[in-house]
């Protein structure tokens, strides 16, 4: 499948400053591109980024079939097609799920792996209140505040409801739709289980970004990941949660700036 996607192009911020690569960002389930600006500017001063929407998100296109596996096929698709080699992967939730599968099934091929809060095993799909948030008819809804309104009566947590109109689009006739696949989601259900195999590990560079209030990553979870990626850094933003990118993005690039400057 042929990704969209969007490209920040090297800033060479000093003369004589070298690129460390291509850096390839995933966003998570619900998310896309546009989730990552900040921060893909941020990182273009240490090399080319380019921030993709995986199937199903952003202005990809939809299928009615949405796995970790054909998500890491579209990866490889996307890196032939534009002769990326070695590139640093950067990769949230859902996209650091299919950050790990690609790195399993292609080793040594990156340069480094970069994963923020999310380990290598299986998970529930446990967003039945975000599917039903944006499965109403949107038909008749005149403003994104009207819309939002109706959503809180399935979703009350603002920041995830603000978090999902990032990807609400209204047409030329006025008329809006979400750009996400939300049927095509809503039948992927088991899209988190069964992933990784017990015996699969990688040596590639790693670094894991968590938040220290995420539950998401367990105690077991860091043992776990210990196991996989004996090439380990794990940096813990402790008053963080899943969003740390946005919720502790100070701390966040600060520190993906210090792993950088180390890359040659």
């Amino acid at each position: 499948m042929k990704l969209s996607y969007k490209l920040y192009p090297f800033q060479q911020a000093t003369e004589g400053k070298k690129s460390v690569g291509d850096i390839i960002i995933l966003h998570g389930l619900f998310g896309s591109s546009k989730n990552w600006v900040t921060v893909a500017k941020t990182l273009s001063a240490f090399g080319s980024v380019y921030t993709l929407d995986q199937r199903n998100h952003g202005d990809s296109p939809h299928s009615d079939e949405h796995s970790i596996k054909l998500m890491s096929e579209d990866l490889e698709e996307f890196l032939t097609d534009h002769k990326i080699q070695n590139p640093i992967l950067l990769g949230h939730s859902m996209g650091g799920l299919v950050a790990m599968y690609f790195d399993f099934t292609h080793p040594s091929f990156l340069k480094e792996l970069i994963i923020q809060d999310i380990a290598p095993r299986s998970y529930p799909f446990a967003y039945e209140n975000e599917i039903q948030s944006m499965s109403f008819p949107l038909q008749g809804f005149s403003s994104r505040t009207d819309i939002d309104a109706e959503m809180t009566k399935y979703l009350p947590d603002t920041f995830i409801r603000q978090f999902l109109l990032m990807s609400l689009e209204r047409m030329d006739s006025g008329e809006y739709r979400w750009k996400l696949n939300v049927a095509g989601l809503n039948r992927a259900r088991r899209v988190f289980e069964s992933i990784f195999s017990e015996s699969v590990s990688s040596d590639t560079k790693t670094l894991f970004l968590i938040g220290g209030k995420s539950e998401y990553i367990t105690k077991d979870d860091l043992v776990l990941i210990e196991k996989k990626f004996p090439n380990l850094l794990v940096k813990i933003i402790p008053d963080g949660g899943h969003y740390i990118h946005f919720t502790h993005q100070k701390e966040y690039l600060q520190i993906l700036g210090e792993e950088f400057s180390l890359i040659s």
